[in-house]
This record gives structure tokens, C-alpha cells and sequence, in this order.
């Protein structure tokens, strides 16, 4: 499977770092091949032009590679490990906060999205994504899809983290494909079901009772795959 989705690149100065932040990436997205390009061959801290290419060329795949990075001069390196590729196109270098943007990254490619996406998804972790800003302004004005019915469930969480970073990764991933406007809500606080950060900023814990509306043509799917989930206990 991992070859039809979008690969992953984390650059950093350090070599620990970027091992890191690949690793919890990995974990919200068992399917994306994400490769860390950290640190000096010595182990030293800077960024290896041969290190950078070789993990750029291992982790694209036919939907293409997006890279992330750390600082500035981690940028230049990458920009030319992609451009000394044979196909410069198929990878795109995106300005994006390091962690939160490769987990956003590897939850939009393990879903499916192209490469355009899973950038976007890793740029809207900072807030710089017009698509993204321009569907929460919509959501926010209660702006709702054209046709479909609604459907509604509380589901008291049973998962021992609740809805934290590895469970919400999950939740979004399962509804990643359906035509429905879904969200999670604790109190007076609502989520969008679909992006992992507006889930964990929920704070849900384990014995919190959360509400999951959905409005459009797969509303009652999106509902019954969150519900089933959640009676899994997010596979814990």
C-alpha cells in the first residue's frame, strides 16, 4: 500500500530529532514510508546533502515525496537533494512547523491525499494554509454541505488516553474519505473530526462523553465508523 501514497521526509540538524519526530510520525501513519535525514555523518549537528538525497529518493513513491525541515539551512539542503532528483517534480520542500507538520503530513498522506494535500495539510498546522483557513471560516459560519442527512451519536471514551495524539490520528483516518462534515464535541468546545489537532485540542480523557455530528450525503457512515472505533477502544 505504501507505494500508491505520498512519502515523507523529515529534515533536521540533528540526527536524534529527526529520528524522533519520523518515529511519531510513523505511528499516525503505519502505511507512509517516512524517512529521517538528520544531523552530520560524524554525528555531528548540521545537514548532509548525500544523507537528505538518499532519504528523499527512498521515500518517494508514485505519488510523489513531501519534505519537511527544521531551519533555514536545512531548507537549501533540501531544496538541492530535490532538485538533483531525476524527476524534481514529484517532491515538494514545504515550509511547516517540524512535528506538528509531519504528523498532519503523515495523517493526510495515510489517507490517501496527493501530494498538493499532504503539503497543505502539514502548512496548515502553522496556520498558512488558505484552504484550510478558508474551510474553518466556512464551519465556523455554519456553513453546511449542499445535500444529506445528519446523524448524531455520544460516545463515552473507554481508551485510557482519550483522544490524544495516537487515537485522534485514528479517528480522522477513518473518516478521511467520506463526503460528511463531522465533528467532535466536549461540552461547549467542538472539533473538526478531521484534523488531528483540532481533536486533541479537545483534551478528551478517558470516561468524557463526546458528541459526533455529521451533516451530508455519508453523514451515518461517518458516524458508524467513529462509533466502531471507539468501541474498539481505538485498538489499544
Amino acid at each position: 500500500m505504501s507505494g500508491e501514497l505520498v512519502g515523507l521526509v523529515v529534515v533536521s540538524h540533528s540526527g536524534r530529532l529527526a529520528d524522533g519526530v519520523a518515529e511519531v510520525a510513523a505511528q499516525m501513519a503505519p502505511d507512509v514510508t517516512v524517512k529521517p535525514a538528520g544531523g552530520l555523518p560524524d554525528g555531528g549537528i548540521g545537514t548532509d546533502f548525500e544523507a537528505v538525497l538518499a532519504a528523499v529518493t527512498e521515500a518517494a513513491a508514485e505519488a510523489g515525496v513531501v519534505v519537511l525541515y527544521d531551519l533555514g539551512s536545512a531548507q537549501m539542503t533540501a531544496d538541492m537533494a530535490v532538485e538533483s532528483l531525476p524527476e524534481p517534480e514529484t517532491a515538494v520542500v514545504v515550509d511547516a512547523p517540524l512535528v506538528e507538520g509531519a504528523i498532519a503530513a503523515a495523517v493526510a498522506a495515510q489517507g490517501g491525499g496527493d501530494r498538493a494535500a499532504v503539503a497543505d495539510a502539514a502548512r496548515a498546522a502553522a496556520g498558512r494554509s488558505e484552504v484550510a483557513d478558508t474551510a474553518e471560516a466556512a464551519g465556523a459560519h455554519g456553513a453546511e454541505p449542499e445535500s444529506g442527512a445528519g446523524a448524531r451519536a455520544e460516545i463515552t471514551l473507554g481508551n485510557e488516553v482519550g483522544l490524544h495524539a495516537r487515537p485522534a490520528a485514528l479517528l480522522a483516518r477513518s473518516i478521511a474519505d467520506v463526503d460528511a462534515d463531522v465533528q467532535v464535541s466536549l461540552g461547549d468546545t467542538d472539533a473538526d473530526a478531521k484534523s488531528v489537532f483540532s481533536l486533541m485540542s479537545l483534551t478528551a480523557r478517558k470516561g468524557d462523553t463526546v458528541v459526533v455530528t455529521a451533516k451530508g450525503a455519508q453523514a451515518e457512515d461517518a458516524v458508524a465508523r467513529i462509533t466502531a472505533l471507539a468501541e474498539r477502544n481505538f485498538d489499544e
